[in-house]
């Protein structure tokens, strides 16, 4: 994959399985980190200084991100593809998850700037060298709960179902111009930080109720991703690919 990829929020969990994933296939990696330095660093350091960079900023800040790409631009010389991954201040913790008499709207505000922010701030920055080019990828990170809420993370879900309304609209505007843009949207994951808190018990009715009878894991949807990133995908836009074992069927 000779192609250069920025990964937001990739310094760890599912975002730095994505980075070693599309290293291992050949691409450059761009690292993003906000509060990670140190694992930003190491992820580098593991996947080699020649493949990779660790830059800092938080998505939900134009500027910063703006930034972030002119370094990683001129760093490796463009970016062909970015993915939206990073995930602010959110746990899957059915416990803990407010019910919806309870929240607040700074609740949905939090992720729908972590999400839908982010992602526009993200796009709107890697376009206008897409366009010049003819060719570039956005890749998005979203959820099976928007079909199937089977724990209901209000905040989170209603954000990134609005992610798959602005990623086919972009692929609608954009595609004259080379550009495509997909949604990847997993099951619960086993494990990352984020789903860290999540019980056994919530886990093993996952398991049980896929086809596959397993949890889906940061490599099944990492695998995709790589896909989507590799031109093998260069016809695939406008779609919400969910990769779930099958718990949820489009």
């Amino acid at each position: 994959m000779a192609r250069t990829v920025l990964v937001t929020g990739s310094s760890q969990g599912l975002g730095a399985t994505i980075a070693k994933t599309l290293a291992a296939q050949g691409a450059n990696v761009i690292v993003n980190y906000y509060k990670s330095k140190d694992a930003a660093e190491a992820l580098v350091e593991e996947i080699g200084k020649e493949k990779a960079i660790a830059l800092y900023a938080d998505v939900t800040k134009r500027d910063e991100v703006e930034e972030m790409v002119k370094q990683g631009t001129e760093h490796f010389g463009q970016i062909d593809v970015v993915v939206n991954n990073a995930l602010v201040g959110f746990k899957f913790d059915p416990v803990k998850q407010k019910s919806f008499a309870d929240l607040d709207w700074e609740d949905y505000q939090q992720q729908i700037d972590g999400t839908l922010k982010a992602a526009f701030n993200v796009a709107q920055s890697v376009v206008p060298q897409f366009i010049e080019r003819k060719k570039g990828s956005i890749i998005s990170i979203g959820t099976n709960l928007y079909q199937n809420p089977v724990v209901p993370y209000h905040e989170y879900t209603t954000a990134k179902a609005g992610l798959i309304g602005f990623t086919r609209n972009i692929a609608a505007e954009l595609g004259q111009h080379g550009i495509t843009a997909n949604v990847v949207s997993g099951g619960l994951l086993k494990t990352t930080n984020a789903s860290a808190v999540t019980t056994p018990e919530v886990f093993d009715l996952i398991a049980q109720s896929t086809p596959i009878r397993k949890v889906t894991t940061p490599q099944d949807v990492a695998n995709m991703v790589a896909y989507l990133a590799s031109e093998q995908a260069d016809g695939v836009t406008g779609q919400n690919i969910t990769v779930d074992g099958g718990l949820t069927m489009n």
